[in-house]
């Protein structure tokens, strides 16, 4: 269907990729001059008008919606059975490739793509829009890893879809609620998505981000809907030791069951995560950085150790970095190298609650069981002291320690003073003493 003219307006130019609903082009704009995406709906579903119906109107509510995380739709329209949405073209890939090619990512770019997900998505909640099917093939990222979330609406319209036997009876075996492998209980039940069922697919895409593999399986569509149901909530951790139990909690709150016991709005995990990252950046990097798809040199004398093995989680090879330590060149052309910051947040730490910020403590030199720029984290209160050059040491040094000789020379002479004090009061004494007997 290349170099076809839909509408005397859009010139197919090669197809993108195709899914279950539709097949997406790439397509020039010959009225506007631009680069577009063109979503052209199969053949089999234009024959129901009350879904076409739908699905335009669906389409023209995602085309109001204005947000970075979100794709542009331009246009919707039709020629004869051909139904098409025209979108902003983007030039890159989508999340599923990246999991594929590199799961698991660092927990940083996990959670700095968790949050732009969110942010889209929780704006279409904002605005009373559900997306029903949200997956890594439905997040698309830039060459910046910029995320844009697209397919708005398809499957919202779709799910009323209804189907009539050659007997006359209607049936909902064909109803498609959103991709299986990613969808709500309440969803596989049959329910009417709500934003809390997107919540539950975004806690889905987070885990399999996480971990390279997805936390419910099955040979079919009904066996995946019973696991989303009665299946228990597996803890990220089995699969990948080393996300902090703060990150974990989230996940597992996300994924739970019952819809009520999550986030209720995709917005409202965006700000959870963005308070993690904020509090976790405080606690293991100096200088917290902000995700743009760059590179990060390491700071000086960094010594990051691969990430502990896990069920599905292979540590490279003896004296090997993992797979995202790679040398880049830094703005003064001397090589350094770029790495994981992965966040760890306090034993103590939990979401939406308030703690308080410990004051920065000055960089020494002195290497400490845990490397963290000179630091050894306490686990406890959040706090870290340096340890002194050759001490060994392997308790964070108290003020006592280095004010104990200021301490003992005070003593000794107020000690004096009192000796003195007393000293002259016993000729005192003794003069009471003869009045007394006279």
């Amino acid at each position: 269907m290349t170099d076809s003219l839909i509408n005397n307006r859009y010139r197919l130019l090669a197809q993108q990729g195709s899914g279950g609903m539709a097949v997406i082009y790439r397509a020039m704009d010959d009225e506007l001059e631009r680069v577009v995406a063109l979503k052209i709906l199969r053949p089999s579903l234009t024959n129901d008008q009350e879904f076409l119906q739908r699905f335009k109107n669906e389409a023209r509510s995602v085309a109001n919606l204005n947000h970075p995380n979100i794709v542009t739709v331009h246009d919707v329209g039709s020629e004869g059975r051909t139904h098409y949405i025209v979108m902003e073209f983007i030039d890159g890939s989508d999340l599923k490739k990246l999991i594929r090619d590199s799961a698991p990512l660092p927990i940083d770019v996990v959670v700095d793509l968790s949050i732009q997900i969110c942010m889209g998505i929780g704006f279409a909640h904002r605005a009373g829009l559900v997306h029903a099917d949200v997956k890594p093939q439905n997040v698309l990222l830039t060459k910046a890893r910029e995320v844009k979330v697209t397919d708005f609406g398809i499957a919202q319209a779709f799910s009323k879809m209804q189907t009539t036997s050659p007997d006359g009876e209607v049936s909902r075996e064909m109803v498609v609620w959103g991709s299986p492998q990613y969808f709500a209980p309440e969803q596989a039940m049959g329910e009417k998505p709500s934003p809390a069922s997107d919540v539950y697919s975004i806690g889905i895409v987070m885990f399999e981000m996480l971990t390279g593999r997805l936390p419910f399986t099955g040979s079919d569509q009904q066996e995946l809907a019973r696991a989303h149901i009665h299946s228990a909530i597996p803890n990220v951790k089995d699969y990948r030791p080393d996300v902090p139990d703060a990150l974990a909690r989230i996940i597992h709150k996300v994924m739970s069951k019952e819809k009520d016991q999550r986030y209720r709005m995709a917005e409202q995990l965006g700000h959870i995560l963005a308070d993690y990252r904020n509090r976790a950046q405080q606690h293991t990097a100096p200088n917290p950085r902000v995700f743009g798809g760059g590179d990060y040199p390491a700071p000086q004398q960094s010594n990051v150790p691969p990430p502990p093995p896990g069920n599905n989680y292979q540590a490279p090879p003896a004296g090997q970095q993992p797979a995202y330590y790679q040398p880049v060149q830094s703005s003064n052309s001397e090589p350094t190298q770029k790495y994981n910051l992965a966040p760890q947040a306090p034993a103590s730490y939990s979401p939406g609650k308030q703690q308080p910020q410990q004051p920065a403590q000055p960089a020494v030199s002195a290497p400490s069981p845990v490397q963290s720029g000179g630091y050894a984290y306490t686990g406890d209160s959040g706090s870290s002291a340096p340890y002194p050059p050759g001490t060994g040491r392997s308790q964070p040094v108290t003020p006592l320690d280095t004010e104990s000789s200021g301490f003992d020379a005070i003593t000794i002479i107020l000690a004096v003073l009192a000796l003195i004090s007393v000293a002259c009061l016993l000729p005192l004494y003794y003069l009471v003493y003869l009045a007394y007997q006279g």
